[in-house]
């Protein structure tokens, strides 16, 4: 299994969340994992989704529902990761001890940004069309899933965007919208997937965590009356759209 260059960075920028696969090797659930980790329930999700995400092929496999929350364990694709994070763990030392400084580290530290965004989806670039100031990128998803982003041409050429160059697609989940399947708009993305789980807040919208057919996940914000008039619920197939100028791209650095 060939580890893509945005994953391998997230193994060295985040090791906490890469840790989060041992500890569901060792515990075979995602509740006794979270527990385990030091981390809520919900952040152990939200690692998951995002690792499954930025992998070629999941790296968790998982249930839910059921005693102590749903059964997961690690994917064939999961165990290679794991293995490549304990050998990174090993050097680790060598690596401190390798800084001439401890602002060598915190220099590093602000070169590696986090980002706010919800959803992070790899891909790589399949065509590049000009409009005008803008373009049109085409982004190829695992499983053949297919959405385009909406950037400025400078931001192609400062990016160094061509075919071939993998990316993060990164979205906001209030930027995706729940419709009825014939409400889709021609120019707008329109993905499709089944609702894993709804998670209702006592203020504000829901959170809703939709699996898409390659595996990776999407998280979107909507009001709970809308889920209501939708008919969604957990396990109901999901159709969200979102203009391609929402969808912002990082590279690896």
């Amino acid at each position: 299994m060939h580890v893509p260059a945005l994953l391998a960075q997230h193994i060295v920028r985040r090791p906490q969340r890469i840790a989060l696969l041992q500890h569901i090797s060792e515990q075979g659930s995602i509740t006794r994992a979270a527990k385990s980790a030091g981390i809520s329930y919900k952040a152990a999700w939200d690692a998951i989704d995002e690792l499954n995400n930025l992998a070629q092929t999941p790296l968790v496999e998982r249930s839910v529902g059921g005693k102590g929350g749903g059964g997961a364990r690690l994917s064939v694709a999961g165990e290679r990761v794991l293995r490549l994070y304990q050998r990174l763990h090993a050097l680790q030392h060598q690596v401190l001890e390798a800084a001439e400084d401890a602002q060598d580290l915190d220099l590093l530290g602000r070169l590696m940004l986090r980002t706010s965004a919800r959803n992070q989806l790899h891909g790589t670039v399949g065509a590049i069309r000009n409009q005008g100031h803008n373009d049109l990128i085409a982004l190829e998803l695992a499983g053949g899933l297919l959405l385009h982003a909406q950037i400025t041409h400078d931001s192609t050429l400062r990016l160094e965007l061509e075919v071939g160059t993998p990316v993060v697609a990164l979205i906001k989940a209030g930027w995706l919208q729940l419709i009825a399947p014939q409400d889709v708009i021609a120019d707008h993305n329109h993905l499709e997937g089944q609702i894993q789980q709804v998670l209702h807040a006592d203020n504000g919208p829901s959170e809703v965590r939709i699996s898409l057919p390659n595996g990776q996940t999407l998280c979107a914000l909507t009001e709970a009356q809308h889920l209501a008039t939708l008919g969604l619920k957990a396990g109901s197939q999901a159709h969200v759209q979102f203009a391609p100028s929402l969808v912002l791209l990082g590279t690896p650095l």
